[in-house]
């Protein structure tokens, strides 16, 4: 073998292995390497700054001793001081606070921002928000949408969780409202709100169920109400409001009964069924319309708002032949005018009465009565119009009117309740609210059924509410004494503290008697706080206070299910219809959670505002237009006379 040979075989030495950092220290900087591929130096992410880093001659001492001090390293937080920051108060003032970078902190609140401002989950990934991360807080790592679909879930499940154990730990029943809906996605949504009255005797609501149902009918609605309730672990229920859709009458026969199986008591189980009083009110006007639909053809056929213009057109027609040409059977006559006149200030009443009964901010179950009954008076002074027009158009709407609120059957006695539970009105004109309503016989015959049913669900308050009086624990220590005896005794102990609970027994007055028995409460036209006055009495009547709760938090109509429909359209419009309903439904109800119960969405900008700042920057145009104008001719005369081009320049503007 030739020695080139032996050369060729002989094995080539092996290339030494690049040592690896394993300093956790390089999580924090980024790594400036020669061109040969070497380690020279460190730059820190967050500061920018640079230091040696040869593992050979400096090492990572410097690198570590930095990353500790460095003020904008997220990771320090607890080795270095905070930094110094304005802030917000209670009442919006400026405040000097402490502030210490948190990366969670900051990203939930992203999320947040995403949620209650209902923005699209890229929106973090746009340049704008970024840019504007970068100047405002550079040290925060934004994350992905993906990152914030998941955060959102997150916060879902936390609050849910927190109101879960609201509803566990507290006492008072709750009530609901519901309604459907269908998206763009031709799914059957079905909202459920929760309404009632903390503590603090501050009314709230909130959204509990947002989820796909199979159809509108009566059982698909009674299982998904049932499904949510056993979710949410609510079994005390004082009434549930629904529209006049005979779906939902079959659906709470079903869940009434399902109640009662739960350990509701039959007592309060038959004040389940609540009908929403703004779709009576629809009904009666359409009934309304129907009769007038001649002379508003004719009217929308002229002009709108065209009642303020009456003698305008009355005038235009005796001067202008071509007018009444035009028009023709549209033209209206003296009576139309009339006509339209009247039935026009009686919808400003339906209107202003479903502004009033559509809030889910105060309470309305407690001005219900007074609001049928004013209703039903203008309806039966109207009847008596000279005009048949009129006179059929009312009496079609009080018809309908009869048909829900002229038979007391067919009403839920809560309503009547609520009204007592005001200390302005109690029974103090119920006997002639009642007789208005239904007629002298029926009225009374109403009137005492009220009361005896009212007695009946207090009655039930106090064996709920009362804690076990001494006898009866006095009888069930007594293990020592006779069988017979012992039975005896607990027999008479539970007759004796009956009769003592409802008052029959040495003189004692109740609550609920004493609370009718005292002078109703004259406001005098002010401003009255019906839940304060409550918040106030409530150690003088601690167990009527507690169904004054119930009642007084009952929703009369379904508005507050209904407006959630608004943010679902939002939601799930045409750009992100592919949203699955499990995050749709962590979306509206987490967007409820978290704005509160007195913050409304504002998802329309305000008109008035708008055409004031349109009617600001057309003046500001106008300004700047008139100053460039002066401005040029200013130019040109300069130009003229550097140039002789002319002797005189007009100056004066058109404006």
């Amino acid at each position: 073998m030739s020695e080139s040979q032996v050369e060729s075989s002989a094995p080539e030495p092996k290339k030494r292995k690049a040592t690896e950092t394993r300093s956790q220290v390089w999580d924090h900087f980024e790594k400036n390497l020669s061109s040969e591929g070497n380690l020279i130096k460190g730059m820190c992410k967050y500061c920018k700054k640079t230091y040696a880093a040869d593992p050979k001659k400096y090492g990572t001492s410097s690198l570590k001793n930095h990353s500790i001090a460095c003020l904008m390293n997220p990771q320090a937080k607890e080795t270095r001081q905070s930094r110094l920051a304005f802030g917000r108060g209670e009442s919006n003032e400026s405040v000097l606070t402490n502030w210490v970078f948190n990366q969670d902190n900051v990203r939930r609140e992203v999320t947040k921002m995403i949620v209650i401002d209902e923005l699209p989950f890229k929106f973090v990934e746009g340049r704008g928000f970024r840019g504007m991360m970068q100047a405002a807080c550079p040290m925060f790592k934004i994350p992905s949408r993906w990152t914030v679909n998941r955060d959102i879930f997150a916060i879902y499940l936390e609050e849910r969780k927190s109101l879960k154990k609201f509803f566990k730990e507290h006492s008072q029943r709750v009530s609901l409202t519901t309604d459907t809906w269908t998206s763009v996605q031709r799914i059957n949504y079905m909202c459920i709100t929760a309404h009632y009255i903390d503590a603090q005797w501050k009314l709230n609501k909130k959204i509990i169920s947002f989820v796909p149902i199979q159809s509108h009918k009566g059982d698909a609605i009674a299982k998904a109400l049932e499904v949510c309730l056993v979710e949410w672990g609510i079994r005390n229920i004082m009434t549930i409001t629904v529209d006049n859709a005979s779906s939902n009458d079959v659906a709470l026969v079903f869940l009434k009964s399902k109640l009662v199986s739960w350990g509701c008591s039959s007592v309060r189980a038959q004040y389940l069924h609540m009908r929403c009083i703004a779709h009576i009110l629809n009904l009666v006007v359409q009934d309304g319309l129907k009769m007038a639909d001649s002379a508003l053809k004719k009217l929308r056929d002229t002009v709108r708002n065209a009642i303020p213009y009456r003698y305008v057109f009355e005038a235009y027609d005796g001067h202008e032949p071509s007018f009444k040409l035009d028009l023709g059977d549209s033209l209206l006559a003296d009576y139309d005018w009339v006509y339209l006149e009247s039935f026009i200030n009686l919808l400003k009443n339906f209107y202003e009465m479903t502004i009033r009964i559509s809030g889910s901010l105060y309470v309305t179950s407690n001005s219900y009565l007074t609001e049928i009954c004013d209703l039903g008076f203008s309806l039966t002074e109207m009847i008596a119009s000279p005009n048949l027009t009129e006179k059929n158009m009312d009496q079609k709407m009080k018809d309908k009117f009869d048909k829900y609120w002229g038979d007391e059957e067919k009403m839920n006695l809560v309503i009547f309740f609520a009204n007592i539970m005001d200390p302005r009105d109690k029974m103090e004109y119920m006997p002639l609210q009642f007789d208005q309503l239904f007629g002298a016989e029926k009225g009374e015959a109403c009137f005492r059924k009220v009361k005896s049913q009212l007695t009946t669900l207090f009655e039930d308050n106090v064996q709920q509410y009362s804690e076990p009086s001494q006898s009866q624990s006095q009888s069930q220590s007594g293990k020592g004494e006779a069988l017979l005896v012992r039975s005896q005794s607990k027999f008479k102990s539970l007759l004796r503290q009956q009769k003592l609970d409802s008052g029959a027994l040495d003189g004692k007055t109740s609550e609920l008697d004493v609370y009718l028995g005292e002078a109703i409460v004259d406001d005098n036209g002010k401003e009255f706080d019906l839940l304060m006055w409550w918040k106030l009495n409530s150690a003088r009547f601690p167990i009527l206070s507690k169904l004054a709760s119930d009642v007084l938090a009952v929703p009369i109509s379904t508005v507050a299910s209904e407006s959630t429909f608004s943010t679902g359209g939002r939601v799930l419009d045409n750009f992100r219809s592919s949203l699955t309903p499990k995050i749709v439904e962590a979306l509206i109800c987490t967007q409820d959670w978290l704005r509160g119960p007195s913050e409304p969405i504002a998802v329309e900008e305000n008109l008035e505002d708008l055409e004031k700042f349109e009617k600001e920057i057309d003046n500001l145009r106008v300004g700047t237009s008139s100053t460039r104008h002066e401005e040029n001719i200013h130019s040109v005369g300069t130009q003229a006379s550097d140039f002789g081009g002319f002797e005189e320049v007009d100056t004066d503007v058109d404006p």
